[in-house]
Order: structure tokens, then sequence, then C-alpha cells
């Protein structure tokens, strides 16, 4: 785009107000939005793009996903994963996710991320914006922990990628370890997990101490915590530690809503991949134990949003996606659909937590919002997704990212 510019606006859903505003303008300059007004006084000397028969909503994003570039779910294929491989994957999963509308993701746990973010943020290749804990901080034999393989193989290498420490100092050290490396959040295991063999997510894991030593590394460089947290004990602990984001949520209680509510802390919830695995997860590798836990978690995942959401907790789209087939980058609106369908949200509200709830997941939030100040992250669409919200899955036709238009259909 030129200096100055203008997206005329048929209707436009700015992800913070209920309603939408009819024949707006978005006047961009560089990669900012410098205003918006009404089409009629709207600068006469810039140049426009017309959406005047189009949806404009903000870029999307998705508050949980992994950008590792795995090849499939199996976990036998992890013990030949190659990092390289991975990054060139993920490369290609980047440019879907952009294609898809989300123009900001947030990566916990990878590898590979820290790489593509300086490849995104250099022009080198296209993305969206960014935001990675690198590996994870788990426990010995917690969630991150390959339960499947000998001690001494994931002591020199785990290949589910997080760090295993045990103790506070050791989660200290590693935290100040990912503050070095430049992360933009540190990600931490509460409780097992749905993947992980030989636990449960109602087993909580970590001890406060433990979790206490990373929050305070964290929050005094200005950057947040996302603990995986799928039980109510494990949910609390964190809370009441000073984590910032719950992923997952499964098993949440009252009390850790309120605590949820009253710390302005957010749930995270990645419905899609649990739905994913109850229906297809058999056909891509993931084993008993998986689909066990998962049929378990289903309906009380679904209940925990629809409770979280009644008693007016931030909750951020999170898919949980890694890029196999099983949980493809650039479906990843499918979790808005479920929000819906499943737990009763409005679609105004799902599309606000794919946008400016979900950037409340960001130690920055420059992005989620049609407002001046922001990044020109724009989202078209010839339907309208606060009347359905499919919309976002399949009504797309142009997506902007710092106000350029991203060349859809190159992959």
């Amino acid at each position: 785009m030129p200096d100055q510019t203008i997206v005329a606006c048929g209707t436009l859903i700015d992800g913070v107000a209920d309603e939408p505003m009819s024949d707006a303008a978005v006047v961009v300059e560089d990669d900012r939005i410098r205003a918006v007004t009404t089409l009629e006084d709207a600068p006469d000397d810039a140049e426009v793009i017309d959406h005047s028969d189009e949806v404009v909503v903000p870029g999307l994003i998705d508050a949980h996903l992994h950008l590792k570039g795995w090849p499939s779910m199996d976990q036998s294929d992890y013990l030949s994963y190659d990092v390289a491989a991975g990054a060139a994957r993920a490369t290609v999963h980047l440019r879907r996710l952009l294609e898809a509308g989300f123009t900001t993701v947030r990566d916990v746990d990878s590898r590979t991320a820290l790489g593509l973010r300086t490849a995104v943020e250099e022009g080198s290749i296209p993305g969206p914006r960014i935001h990675t804990s690198h590996r994870a901080i788990y426990q010995t034999g917690g969630h991150g922990d390959a339960h499947y393989l000998p001690y001494e193989w994931v002591d020199q290498y785990n290949p589910y990628d997080p760090a295993l420490c045990d103790g506070a100092d050791e989660c200290r050290k590693e935290a100040r370890k990912r503050i070095r490396e430049g992360v933009d959040l540190i990600k931490i295991g509460t409780t097992g997990g749905v993947l992980s063999e030989k636990d449960h997510p109602e087993q909580a894991q970590m001890t406060d101490d433990e979790i206490a030593a990373v929050t305070q590394e964290a929050h005094r460089v200005g950057i947040p915590v996302a603990a995986h947290a799928q039980g109510a004990t494990g949910i609390k602990n964190a809370l009441r530690n000073g984590v910032d984001t719950i992923e997952h949520g499964i098993y949440i209680d009252r009390e850790g809503i309120e605590m949820l509510v009253d710390t302005d802390g957010v749930l995270v919830p990645t419905l899609a991949i649990v739905d994913r695995i109850c229906e297809v997860g058999a056909d891509h590798g993931i084993p008993e134990f998986g689909l066990v836990k998962a049929r378990e978690a289903r309906e009380a995942h679904f209940d925990a949003v629809r409770r979280a959401y009644d008693a007016g907790a931030t909750i951020a789209l999170g898919t949980d996606f890694v890029g196999p087939d099983l949980v493809p980058h650039g479906e990843n609106a499918m979790e808005a659909v479920l929000y819906v369908e499943e737990c009763g949200m409005t679609p105004i509200d799902a599309l606000k937590t794919a946008t400016s709830e979900a950037a409340k997941t960001l130690k920055q939030q420059d992005v989620g919002a049609v407002e001046p100040g922001r990044y020109a992250d724009l989202v078209a669409l010839d339907r309208d997704p606060t009347e359905d919200i499919t919309a976002l899955r399949n009504s797309i036709t142009a997506v902007y990212k710092g106000g350029d238009r991203v060349d859809t259909g190159a992959t």
C-alpha cells in the first residue's frame, strides 16, 4: 500500500464492539491503522481498496498452536524427527495460516519457532506474526516427557521438545534460558494430559515453588506465562502462583473459574484437537490411551467452556494444532465453530475470542482489533461471521497483514 490508504468496508466488525459499523473506512498509513471513520468522512486524497460489498474483521489470532512441522501424529515418527525438515514444513503451514486469515499466532512449545519468527520478521518467508515460548518447561515424568522411551534417551534429547526440570532452582534456570533466547512467553505444565501415556489430565504436576520460580522470572522482564493445565487442582495451582493463561482447562471447577476471573487470567480451551482426536484420531496414529482419555474429556471440555463463558471469563481461541492432517494449520477457525455449536457462545463473542480476547494472551496488544495504533491486519469476507460463524472457514476473500495484501492461493 502507499503511505495512506483507505479500506472501504461495507460492514466493519472491529473485534471489540458488539455492534458492527456500516459504510466504514479504515485509514492505513505504513503498517498501522491511523483512523477508523465513515466513508463519507474519509480523506479524499488516498487510494481506496474496495470491500464496500463485504464484511471486514480484524486479522485472526490462534493463541495456542505448535509450529513443529511434524509429519504426523504417530509417536514412532518423533524418533526420527529432523528439526530442519520440520522448519521447512512449517513454512508451508505458516502460509496456510496466513491465507486462512490468521495474521498472528502463539506457538507454545517447539524448537523451530524462534528461527521462523526471525525469518518472517525479516521478510524471508510469508507468515503470521509469531509469538513463541520456544521449548516448554515440564517436570520429569510430566506431560512433556516421552513416557514410552527410556529416561536415559529423553535426558539427552526429548523428541517432544520440552525441557524437563525438577526443583525451583532448575525451573528458574530454565526460565532464564528462555529469556536469554528471546522468547515472547514461557510455557509450563501443571497437570498431566491426554496424549501423555503414564499420567492423567486430572493429576497435578509441578510444585508451587517450581511454578512461582518461573512466573517470577518471566514477570520480572514483562513476559507472560502459559500453563498446560487440564485438571482442577493443577489449574488452581497455576493461577495461585501467577500464571497468566490456562491452556486447555478441561476439568476446571467453579473455584478455578472464579480465580481465573479474579486474576484477569485467560482460558485458551483448544477444543478442536480433542474433537478431532475423538472423531478421526484412530486413523492418524493416536495411541489407544490417547483415544480413551480424549473421549473421557470431550463433554467435560465443552462444559468447561460453557461455564467459563457464562461466568464472564476471558476466553481466547487456540487449537493446539501442529500441522499434520489430523490437526491441519489453515483449518484453525473450526475452534470458533465449536464455541458456537457446542458451547452456546454467540457468533460475535466467538469472533472476539479470535481477535481482541486472544490479543490479551500476548505481551504486546497491538493486534486483534481494528483500532488506531494497532497493526493493519484485516480479513475481508463475503459472508457475515456474526450471522454464521462458519464464514471464518470458507468465505474469506482477502487478507491484509500490516496493510499489505496477502498473496493467497499459492499453497
